[in-house]
């Protein structure tokens, strides 16, 4: 393979070849794509010295193939066709059919949220794939994306790297989560009760302090923050019963995961709002199957964040 002089190998050549095959003619092959005829006789001269054949006698007004150019005439077909269904024209994606795998990236809160959902709605419609939710976060999803094949990433990322796209999915707001009845509590919480109330924390970093309490403690005060965990699923079973109160997102209050009747009600901190993002590899965008993915997952999670909204 070594010895093979790439170089001198061109598509174009294929082209010529194959229109010479049909017309066995240079003054017509060169018609029939456009060129002049010293240009179609300069690609029969490559050919003939890649090939290391004539190719093509004259004889008479008509160009007879050898041999050699009669075996290579269906290979070299197959390839053009390969080339222009496969590279340049690639067919329709069919996700009825497709017996491949998606793989999506999903943080903690897009996975609670949105897994069910998803399964549901790209199974329908690609009933024979399979489907792997991979956990990522803020810090480690550019790398996760390239080491686990990831085709998609559903979470709140702010400036990417310029290898990403992204696409806009909704926008998210908080709310108080809290027992009534264990915490004495009752809605509205004003700030005094807020800050004496214990609390729990979503804390994907691990960290037990993020921008409430810096915004605390520029107007002078300080919540205590008695635990704190990277899953929400730990948070909202410690709140059942307990003196403890937690600031969530309001489609994760929405959810029913446990039978609890927790209580809900606005923030007295203001806590900025945030974006949910779909990205996926710039270098990928035009794949035939991963815009279908997106437009599925799109359609999905905005059908789930309307119907999520308009519980009480």
């Amino acid at each position: 393979m070594s010895n093979i002089n790439w170089r001198g190998v061109d598509l174009n050549l294929l082209i010529a070849f194959s229109a010479l095959m049909e017309t066995r003619s240079v003054t017509k092959a060169a018609a029939k794509l456009s060129i002049g005829q010293s240009a179609m006789s300069h690609n029969l001269s490559r050919l003939r010295a890649l090939i290391d054949d004539p190719l093509f006698e004259r004889h008479g007004h008509q160009m007879i193939a050898t041999d050699k150019a009669i075996e290579l005439a269906p290979v070299v077909e197959q390839i053009l066709q390969l080339v222009t269904n496969e590279i340049l024209q690639p067919d329709d994606f069919s996700p009825r059919s497709y017996q491949g795998s998606f793989r999506i990236g999903l943080t903690d809160y897009a996975e609670l949220l949105f897994a069910p959902t998803l399964f549901d709605a790209i199974r329908q419609a690609a009933p024979h794939c399979q489907l792997s939710f991979c956990n990522i976060d803020r810090n480690n999803y550019q790398q996760a994306v390239e080491t686990q094949k990831i085709d998609l990433v559903i979470g709140s990322m702010a400036d990417l790297p310029r290898e990403f796209e992204s696409q806009y999915l909704y926008t998210e707001d908080h709310v108080c989560l809290f027992d009534a009845n264990a915490t004495g509590l009752s809605s509205p919480i004003d700030l005094a009760h807020y800050i004496q109330t214990p609390q729990a924390l979503v804390t994907p970093d691990g960290k037990l302090a993020g921008n409430v309490d810096n915004q605390l403690q520029q107007q002078g005060f300080q919540r205590h923050v008695a635990v704190g965990s990277s899953n929400f699923m730990t948070i909202r079973h410690l709140l059942t019963g307990r003196n403890l109160l937690c600031v969530v997102s309001t489609l994760m209050a929405k959810l029913d995961v446990f039978n609890d009747n927790l209580s809900q009600c606005r923030p007295p901190v203001n806590i900025p709002d945030f974006d949910i993002n779909m990205l996926w590899l710039k270098r990928n965008t035009n794949h035939p199957r991963l815009e279908w993915l997106r437009q599925c997952v799109h359609d999905a999670i905005t059908a789930r964040v309307n119907e999520l909204r308009q519980l009480g």
